[in-house]
C-alpha cells in the first residue's frame, strides 16, 4: 500500500500500510510535518490516547486490518477512526445495544447494503469523537447522537463532558476504496 497524504481544514492526515509500531510511524510522520521537537513529545497517556506536549497540537490514529490512519492538527483536539468498508456486523443488533434510539430508527429504515455503510459511518464518527475526548468507547457510544447521512456526519447532541455539539466538526474520509474513516475535530480543550 502506498502512503496517501491529505488535508482537511487545519488537519493533516496520512493513510499508510500498518506498521509494526504505530507510535514510531506517528513520530516519523509528525517529525516531517511539525518538527522533531513535536515528535519527541509524542507519548500515550494513562488511557492509551496519544498526546503531544502543550503547544505542539494534537494527534490521533486508528488502525484496521492492514492500514493505519494518522491525523494531526496544530490547534484543538482530534480523533480518528477507520474501518474496513466490507466489515460484516449485525448493524441493528449492535446499534440497539449501544446507539441512541433515533440512530437505530435510521438504520432500521435502510436496506441491508446501505444499512451497513450507514452503520460504519455512525460507528466511525462516534469513535472518532470519543477518541478525541480521550476516554474512547468506555465513555459510551450512547452519549452522543450523530447524523451520518450526506457528505459529512454531524454531531447532533452529546454529553456535556464532550463539550458543545456545535463545536465538533466531522469529516468523512475514504482513504482507499476498501476503507471508511472519520476525522473529528474540536477547537476547545476538553477535560481528559
Amino acid at each position: 500500500m502506498e502512503a496517501r497524504d491529505g488535508r482537511w481544514e487545519e488537519v493533516h492526515w496520512r493513510w499508510q500500510a500498518r506498521p509494526r509500531d504505530a507510535l514510531a510511524a506517528a513520530r516519523a510522520w509528525l517529525s516531517a510535518l511539525a518538527g522533531a521537537q513535536a515528535a519527541a513529545g509524542l507519548h500515550r497517556d494513562v488511557r492509551g490516547r496519544p498526546r503531544l506536549a502543550p503547544g505542539a497540537g494534537d494527534i490521533g490514529w486508528s488502525h484496521t486490518g492492514d492500514g493505519l490512519l494518522l491525523a494531526w492538527t496544530p490547534h484543538g483536539q482530534i480523533g480518528v477512526d477507520a474501518e474496513h468498508a466490507d466489515r460484516h456486523a449485525d448493524a441493528l443488533r449492535i446499534a440497539r445495544r449501544y446507539f441512541r434510539t433515533e440512530e437505530c430508527a435510521q438504520l432500521a429504515a435502510l436496506a441491508p447494503g446501505p444499512r451497513r455503510a450507514h452503520f460504519l459511518r455512525l460507528w466511525c464518527a462516534k469513535e472518532a469523537v470519543l477518541k478525541a475526548h480521550g476516554h474512547g468507547l468506555a465513555f459510551g457510544l450512547h452519549r452522543l447522537a450523530v447524523a451520518a447521512g450526506g457528505d459529512a456526519p454531524r454531531l447532533l447532541a452529546c454529553d456535556p463532558a464532550l463539550g458543545d455539539a456545535a463545536g465538533w466538526r466531522l469529516h468523512l474520509l475514504a482513504p482507499d476504496p476498501a476503507h471508511v474513516a472519520v476525522i473529528a475535530r474540536h477547537d476547545g480543550i476538553l477535560a481528559p
